[in-house]
């Protein structure tokens, strides 16, 4: 097997994982608050950070060198799980990733003031396409819009601020400071939450919010170890595979049935952030090389992200 299918098999499997990490999501938040899922997930995922950031030999502090820069990614990323988790509650899974497929799309939008990106004609036309498939599943004026719409649009937009702003500090900040802000902002915010929203959860649904732990931190190895394989503009468009387990997910436990417009809808979506993330793989056509290449999942600020712990072994997605 070429170095190349390797990483894309793998990435596929983290995918998959992902996809039933979020179903578990689902499955918990008909009972309780998604403030509360996180807080217990952010919780089991501790000794797994833990025995991760072990591996870090570099000397130094805790204190950010950008303090400004990490505290954005920082409330980006609370704000991305919170409403991340809200929407797969409340809408069809297949809908949900549609929408915050759109985030590649924001990500090149925000890459010109805070990497000075430029943006050519052909990418502003992939993203107006893009976002266009955004509005054709939201069928504004057609269907009934709620707060888990907004609530998705919310976590598309976390994130991608959430992943430009690691691409904009990345190189300076260490990759244990990357990725501790976000976790014990989560469980400090969300705790203090969890006082209003608490209810008392049985072992086996502990249980559960383990499983989501351990799940999204073997999906993120998993997407470490595709990069490690093969190449970035390989592995990166394997996310949108997360839409079929979705639509597969949603039949067999939630009776959920993709309509036209979704379907519509997220394929213009995926199409236009294929374009864009096949497009800045090209040598020339991006200076900055947006996060764009090397993204895999929405900032949660739950798992460890693919280039961080890459640094924090000496090595970049990017390098091959």
């Amino acid at each position: 097997m070429s170095s190349n299918a390797k990483g894309a098999l793998l990435a596929l499997i983290a995918f998959g994982v992902f996809a039933t990490h979020d179903v578990f999501v689902k499955t918990l938040g008909a009972i309780y608050s998604p403030i509360q899922i996180v807080f217990f997930s952010v919780l089991f995922s501790f000794p797994l950070a833990t025995i991760m950031l072990m591996r870090d030999s570099k000397p130094g502090n805790l204190l950010p060198r950008h303090p400004w820069w990490m505290a954005l990614r920082t409330v980006a990323s609370v704000a991305t799980a919170v409403t991340a988790f809200y929407a797969f509650t409340v809408l069809p899974l297949a809908q949900t990733y549609a929408i915050l497929f759109a985030a590649p799309l924001l990500i090149t939008i925000l890459a010109i003031p805070i990497l000075g990106e430029v943006v050519r004609l052909r990418r502003w036309l992939a993203v107006i396409v893009g976002l266009t498939g955004v509005l054709v599943v939201l069928r504004p004026g057609s269907t009934d819009l709620n707060w888990g719409h907004a609530a998705a649009l919310t976590a598309a937009v976390g994130g991608s601020v959430a992943s430009i702003v690691v691409r904009r500090i990345g190189a300076d900040e260490r990759p244990v400071v990357m990725l501790l802000y976000p976790m014990m902002a989560n469980f400090v915010l969300m705790g203090i939450g969890l006082a209003f929203v608490y209810i008392p959860m049985p072992i086996e649904h502990l249980g559960l919010v383990a499983l989501v732990a351990a799940f999204a931190w073997t999906a993120g190895r998993c997407i470490i170890a595709a990069y490690q394989s093969g190449e970035a503009a390989i592995i990166a468009p394997m996310q949108y595979s997360q839409i079929i387990w979705a639509t597969v997910y949603g039949a067999l436990f939630f009776d959920e049935r993709v309509d036209n417009a979704t379907i519509l809808g997220a394929s213009i979506i995926i199409a236009s952030g294929m374009y864009i993330v096949l497009r800045e793989s090209n040598a020339g056509t991006s200076a900055t090389t947006p996060v764009t290449r090397t993204r895999s999942r929405h900032e949660t600020g739950t798992y460890m992200r693919a280039g961080p712990f890459m640094r924090l072994i000496g090595r970049h997605p990017d390098d091959k």
